[in-house]
C-alpha cells in the first residue's frame, strides 16, 4: 500500500469533533466580523459628511447633479461656514455634535436592546434568531447608504436608520457567545476565544477597507456594499450554524482537559457519578462565595424560569437577577462599560481625529485608523494567553488596563510630531485598550455564564453575556457623544476623559484583583474561604 501524502495524513489525523470544532470557530468567527464590518463606515465616512471645500470638490457634482456645496441651498444663502463642502445638514459648524448624535442614537439603541436581545435569544433557537437579526441589520445599513442616492438631508433620517441598526444588531453577541459557549470547554478558554475575538478587529479593518473604496467618489456605497454583505452572511447562517454539539452527536467538551474543567452537557452526564464525591470535597471559592452561613445558595427559586426539555425534562434559563447575583457579573459589568467607552470612541473618531491631527483625506485616515485594531487583535490574544496562564481574569484586565492610561496620554503627546509617531502608538494603544474589552465579553463571559453555581445549565449564558456586554454598550454610546461635545475644545480634553473612563475601569475590578491576589491557587482559596466559615 503507498504511502498517504502529508496533506492527507494531516487531515486525518484530526477527528470528527475537532472538524466540526474547527468549522464552529470559524464560521461564528466570520459572522460577527461581519456585524462590525457594517459598524464601521460611519467612522469613515464622517470626513466625507463634513469637510473643507477645495476648487476640485466645488465642480464635482453629486446625485442630483449639483455640487456637494451647492446641493438644496437657496441663491444668495451661505453656510455658516463658507468653506464647507459637506452633506448637509452636516455641514454646519456644529457638525461634531451632529456627527456624535448619530453614534449615541447607534449605540444606545445598542444598548437598550442588549439587556432584552440575551432574554429573548435564549428563548429561541440560535439559528433562527441570528439569522433574523443579520438580515435585518443588512437593510438598515443599506438604508443609510439609500440616502446619498435619494439625496436625503434630514437629520431624522440618519437617526433613525442607525436606532433601527442599533436595534436588530443586539441579536448577534449574546447568540454567537452562546453557540460558541456550547461547543467549547473551560480548557484553554482565554486562548481559544482570545483568538476567537480578534473577528472584533479583522472587521474594523475590513470595514474601513470596503468603505474607504466609495468614500470620496460615492459614499452611498460604503454603507450598501457592507449591508449586502451582512445579509449574505445571514443565508450563510442559516444554512450551516449548529447550534449545539449534541445535534450531530458530537462531544460538547475538548477532548483535553488538564484541569478537568467541564461544562454543558458533559457535566449534566457526570454529576450522577460525581455526586458522592464531591459531597467529601471542600467547595471551591466561587462555590463559598454563593453560599449563606447557614449553607443555603442565596438564589430565589423565581430567578428559574424552567423551559421543556427535549426528553419531557425541565431546563432552566436563570432570570436577570438571578444572573446579578452570580459572583463577578456586576464587577465585571461596570469594567466593560468604562473600557468599552473608550474603544468606541477610537473606533467612531479615530479617523477623523487623524485626519485633524496629520491632515490626511478621509480615505487614508480611514486606512492608518486600521493600525489600532491591528494592535487589538494582538492584545485580545495576549490577554488570552496570560489570563489561561495566570489563571487570573481580574489581574490580567488590570495590569492591561493600568498601561493604557498613560499610554494614551503619549499618544495624545506624540501624534502630532509625525506619521510615524501615529503608527507606531496606534498598534501600542490598540493592543492594550482592546486586551480588556476582549477578555471581558468573550472568556470572562463565557466563564460567568457556565458559572459552577449554575450546574452546567447552558441557557444561563446567553443571559449573562447579554448583562455583560449590555452593561457595557452604556458606555459605548457614551465614549462617542462624549468625543463629539469635548472636542470642539480641542482633543487634548478627549484623551484627558478616556484616560480617566480607563483609570474608572480598573476600580471597579480591584475587589476581585485582591481576591485573586490573595489566592493564589484554587486549593490556597478553598482552605481560605473554609477558614472564613
Amino acid at each position: 500500500m503507498a504511502l498517504l501524502p502529508p496533506g492527507i495524513r494531516f487531515l486525518t489525523s484530526f477527528s470528527r469533533d475537532q472538524w466540526y470544532r474547527a468549522f464552529i470557530f470559524t464560521l461564528t468567527f466570520l459572522l460577527y466580523a461581519s456585524f462590525h464590518l457594517s459598524r464601521k463606515p460611519i467612522s469613515i465616512v464622517k470626513g466625507e459628511l463634513h469637510k473643507q471645500c477645495t476648487s476640485q470638490d466645488e465642480a464635482e457634482p453629486g446625485p442630483s447633479g449639483q455640487s456637494h456645496g451647492d446641493a438644496h441651498r437657496p441663491a444668495g444663502q451661505l453656510l455658516d461656514n463658507e468653506t464647507d463642502c459637506g452633506w448637509a445638514p452636516f455641514g454646519k459648524s456644529n457638525y461634531q455634535q451632529l456627527l456624535g448624535a448619530l453614534d449615541y442614537a447607534f449605540l444606545c439603541a445598542y444598548a437598550i436592546g442588549m439587556y432584552l436581545s440575551g432574554i429573548i435569544g435564549e428563548r429561541l433557537p440560535i439559528r433562527y434568531y441570528l439569522t433574523f437579526g443579520m438580515l435585518s441589520s443588512g437593510a438598515c445599513t443599506a438604508l443609510f447608504g439609500l440616502g446619498y442616492f435619494y439625496d436625503i438631508h434630514s437629520l431624522a433620517f440618519y437617526v433613525v436608520a442607525q436606532v433601527m441598526n442599533g436595534l436588530v444588531q443586539t441579536t448577534g453577541w449574546p447568540s454567537v457567545v452562546a453557540c460558541l459557549g456550547n461547543w467549547f470547554g473551560k480548557g484553554r478558554r482565554g486562548l481559544i476565544m482570545g483568538a476567537w475575538n480578534s473577528h472584533t478587529s479583522v472587521g474594523n479593518i475590513l470595514g474601513s477597507l470596503v468603505a474607504g473604496c466609495w468614500v470620496s467618489t460615492c459614499w452611498g456605497l460604503s454603507f450598501i456594499v457592507p449591508g449586502a454583505i451582512v445579509a449574505a452572511m445571514g443565508v450563510v447562517c442559516f444554512l450551516f450554524l449548529i447550534e449545539h454539539p449534541k445535534d450531530i452527536r458530537c462531544s460538547s467538551t475538548l477532548s483535553t482537559h488538564p484541569k478537568g474543567y467541564e461544562n454543558g452537557t458533559n457535566r449534566f452526564r457526570l454529576q450522577k457519578q460525581i455526586l458522592h464525591s464531591e459531597k467529601s470535597r471542600p467547595l471551591d471559592p466561587e462555590m463559598q462565595c454563593l453560599l449563606l452561613s447557614d449553607g443555603k445558595i442565596p438564589v430565589h427559586p423565581s430567578h428559574v424560569v424552567v423551559f421543556p426539555g427535549d426528553g419531557g425534562s425541565g431546563v432552566a434559563a436563570i432570570s436577570f437577577t438571578g444572573a446579578l447575583r452570580i459572583p463577578g457579573v456586576i464587577e465585571f459589568s461596570l469594567c466593560l462599560l468604562f473600557a468599552k467607552l473608550v474603544s468606541y470612541t477610537f473606533l467612531f473618531w479615530l479617523p477623523l481625529y487623524i485626519t485633524s491631527v496629520d491632515h490626511l483625506d478621509a480615505k487614508k485616515a480611514g486606512e492608518l485608523s486600521t493600525l489600532f485594531d491591528v494592535g487589538g487583535i494582538f492584545g485580545g490574544i495576549l490577554a488570552g494567553v496570560i489570563s489561561d496562564r495566570l489563571e487570573k481574569r481580574a489581574s490580567t484586565c488590570g495590569l492591561m488596563l493600568l498601561l493604557a492610561a498613560p499610554t494614551l496620554y503619549v499618544f495624545s503627546s506624540v501624534s502630532k510630531m509625525g506619521l510615524e509617531a501615529t503608527v507606531a502608538m496606534l498598534l501600542l494603544s490598540g493592543a492594550l485598550v482592546s486586551g480588556p474589552y476582549a477578555l471581558i465579553t468573550t472568556a470572562v463571559s463565557a466563564d460567568l455564564g457556565t458559572h459552577k453555581s449554575l450546574k452546567g445549565n447552558a441557557h444561563a449564558l446567553s443571559t449573562v453575556t447579554a448583562i455583560i456586554d449590555g452593561t457595557g454598550s452604556v458606555g459605548a454610546a457614551l465614549g462617542p457623544l462624549l468625543a463629539g461635545l469635548i472636542s470642539p475644545s480641542g482633543w487634548s480634553n478627549v484623551f484627558y476623559m478616556l484616560m480617566f473612563a480607563d483609570t474608572c475601569a480598573l476600580l471597579c475590578l480591584l475587589r476581585l484583583i485582591h481576591r485573586e491576589l490573595s489566592c493564589p491557587g484554587p486549593a490556597a482559596g478553598d482552605q481560605a474561604m473554609l477558614k472564613e466559615h
